[in-house]
Parts: C-alpha cells; sequence; structure tokens
C-alpha cells in the first residue's frame, strides 16, 4: 500500500501540477542516476564486455515478466516503440478476402496503421468500434458492441486495455474469450494500462502485448517491451540482426552465420537491443513499479482523485463511470457552459500539465501527486465556466 505520495523521488518542481504521466513519466531520480552513469560509462568502452549484451536484457525480460505474470521470460522482446511492435504482429499474419480487423475508435495511430495496411493488401476491413452517444452505462455498452462486433469474419481484434484519451476500461477477458470462440487473435497496446493497473498474460491470455517505456513503466524514451504468445514463435523479424540468432554470445563465431534464430519471442529484439544506456533505467523503474504494484498505484491514484471527480461531475462535466474507468487515466468532457480557451488559459497560468484528447481534457495522475494538486485543476474547471 502506497499511504504517502512519492514526490521526493522524482525531480518534479514544486511550482508545477504535473497531470501528465500518460503523455510522458517523469524520471526518477534514482533512474536518472543509472542513466547517467551509463552513459558515462561509453567514455570508457573498454569496460565493456560480452556479458553486458546479454544479460541485463535478461534481467529487464524476466521483470517485465513478472510485472505481466508471463511463466516464460523468453516470451518477452526488446523494441524500441509500439509502432514496432505491432509491426512484428502484422508481419506474422496472413489474411483471408473479406475478413475483418476490429480496432478502437480513437485509438493511438500506432495501433492503427499497420492494421490498415496488411487489410488494403488482403482486401480485408478494419472494423472501427465507436463509442455510443450516450453519457449513461457508456463503458457497458461499448463493451458491448465490441462483444456484438467479433464473428467468424474477425482475424484480429486490436485495441487497448485502457482508452487512452478517455480512460476507459476494456473487459478484455470476455472480449478473449469470444475471440477464441471465432478463432481470432487478440492483440493488446499496454502502453496507458501496464505498469500502473494489474495486467495478468496468464489471465487474459492475449496474443501479444505491446507497451512503450516511457509511460506507465515510467522509464526512458525509446525502449519498450513486447510479449509475444506461442502464435508468433515461428515467425519472422521485421529486421535481421545478430543478436537474435542461436549462439550470438559466442562472439568469436559470429563470421559463422547461423540460420536459426533464438527461441520465442526473442526473434523479434531491436537491433542493438543491448542498449547499455536505457536498459538499466527501465530495469530499474520497472522494479520499482513491482515494489509499489499496480494495484496500490490504482487505489492511491483513486484515493487522490475521488472528491476532485466528484467536483467535477457536479459541475456537469462527463467523466466516464467509476466501474467502467481506469483511476489512473481519466478523461473530462467539459460542461456547455466552458469554454476550453479560458480553460487552456488557466492550465498555463496555474502550471497545469495535462493533455487536450479529442473531446476530453486527459488527467494521468501518479504516486508523486497529491489531493491539493487536484484541487488545482478543480478551480481551473470553476474558472472556465461561461456566465
Amino acid at each position: 500500500m502506497i499511504e504517502a505520495p512519492q514526490k521526493d523521488k522524482f525531480s518534479l518542481s514544486e511550482d508545477i501540477t504535473y497531470l501528465n504521466t500518460a503523455y510522458s513519466a517523469p524520471l526518477s531520480k534514482e533512474a536518472e542516476q543509472i542513466g547517467i552513469a551509463a552513459l558515462s560509462k561509453k567514455s570508457r568502452p573498454n569496460e565493456y564486455n560480452g556479458v553486458d549484451f546479454f544479460e541485463p536484457v535478461e534481467k529487464l525480460k524476466k521483470l517485465f515478466a513478472a510485472l505481466i505474470d508471463v511463466p516464460n521470460p523468453q516470451n518477452i522482446a526488446i523494441i524500441p516503440s509500439v509502432s514496432y511492435g505491432i509491426a512484428t504482429v502484422a508481419n506474422n499474419i496472413c489474411l483471408n478476402k473479406g475478413d475483418e480487423i476490429i480496432v478502437i475508435d480513437e485509438q493511438f495511430p500506432s495501433n492503427i496503421y499497420s492494421w490498415k495496411k496488411i487489410a488494403d493488401n488482403y482486401e480485408a476491413s478494419v472494423i472501427t468500434i465507436s463509442a455510443p452517444e450516450t453519457t449513461t452505462n457508456r463503458g457497458q455498452v461499448w463493451n458491448e458492441k465490441i462483444m456484438a462486433a467479433i464473428s467468424k469474419k474477425t482475424a484480429v481484434i486490436a485495441m487497448p486495455n485502457v482508452h487512452w484519451a478517455d480512460g476507459t476500461i476494456f473487459n478484455l477477458k470476455a472480449i478473449r474469450e469470444k475471440a477464441t470462440a471465432n478463432n481470432a487473435l487478440l492483440i493488446i497496446d499496454g502502453t496507458q494500462s501496464v505498469g500502473a493497473l494489474p495486467f495478468s498474460v496468464n489471465e487474459i491470455k492475449p496474443d501479444a502485448v505491446i507497451c512503450a517505456g516511457y509511460k506507465w513503466l515510467m522509464g526512458p524514451y525509446a525502449l519498450g517491451l513486447a510479449y509475444y504468445g506461442e502464435h508468433f514463435n515461428n515467425g519472422t523479424p521485421i529486421e535481421e540482426n545478430w543478436i537474435n540468432r542461436k549462439n550470438s554470445e559466442d562472439f568469436a563465431n559470429l563470421v559463422n552465420y547461423e540460420d536459426e534464430y533464438k527461441e520465442a519471442a526473442n526473434r523479434y529484439n531491436m537491433g542493438e537491443m543491448s542498449n547499455f544506456n536505457l536498459v538499466p533505467m527501465l530495469t530499474r523503474t520497472i522494479e520499482q513499479l513491482i515494489e509499489w504494484t499496480p494495484q496500490s498505484i490504482q487505489d492511491y491514484c483513486n484515493d487522490i482523485t475521488k472528491e476532485a471527480i466528484s467536483e467535477l461531475r457536479l459541475m456537469n462535466c462527463f467523466i466516464e463511470e467509476d466501474e467502467y474507468r481506469a483511476k489512473h487515466l481519466f478523461g473530462v468532457k467539459l460542461a456547455d457552459n466552458m469554454n476550453i480557451n479560458r480553460l487552456q488559459e488557466e492550465f498555463k497560468a496555474n502550471n497545469v500539465f495535462v493533455s487536450v484528447r479529442g473531446e476530453y481534457i486527459r488527467v494521468s495522475p501518479h504516486v508523486f501527486n497529491t489531493k491539493a494538486d487536484l484541487q488545482v485543476l478543480v478551480n481551473c474547471f470553476r474558472l472556465a465556466v461561461s456566465f
């Protein structure tokens, strides 16, 4: 349980209200120092040895496997971005003419473009499930619409666990069950949930989970992690690099080219996966998340936001119903009598950092925030009311 704010672990300025982890998490002081030390070591390359290319990465994979409940860390790959991880999936899927790929309306573009491309190549269709226009039982109805769309034509369901703009939670367990009944793959973009929301691959059984590292994993930019299930064990990577081949640990024999890949998801590791600067930083941030636990992060965020959410609802702002929204990320749709330009002016004047995503003001607190931070946010909304 996290009982007190953890702001002392971060270098955030005291004069800002940072409620924007979904945009980019602040790096902890400890991870920052680890990164500085790692960067400094590049000035002394003689200190690197062969195990530095492999052992730190294996530790990182084990930690991520523990975080998302994956029995075998060899199903984890090191990736640079969500687009890379999704492209790897798309590269190993064959469709039939008329097949359907289900996506969620306004989900993040990196989990859209690859699906449009392969749909065009195979004369398949991308089916977008939009949110219901009603604000009553919105999350429930949206989940029902997704379930109703899954059919024998469905080949792939590519979606997030939590919508990146408004925080709506999708019932992945039920979606997985219907996907299985229709022989469809379930591909999850976990970027806006994994690390802050409990997630179990063992329970949900997705075919792939793709995560950027710089948001809720709280690590550096340009490094991420992916889980690839059995369907992809014998697939083809989107790049051919030396480190993903069998026996690559034997530097003296790298000139004896190897046709076989390493087992499971190791074939999908990006080139230069051993990134000596970023891997130690992400390793430490995931260790910290495991120490805190995602459930404790949810509980903490719920505790510091629930009063503010009640106040915003009393101002006629729409926020997804509690049962169907994440506690670490939620969208606020402005009341009719609020002026978005005035609100943004208030955010700027009060050093409040949030994101505008579609029709929503996205608020994404973390353990460095307090109830007082949320009250500063609420006051900005009050001042945006037009009389």
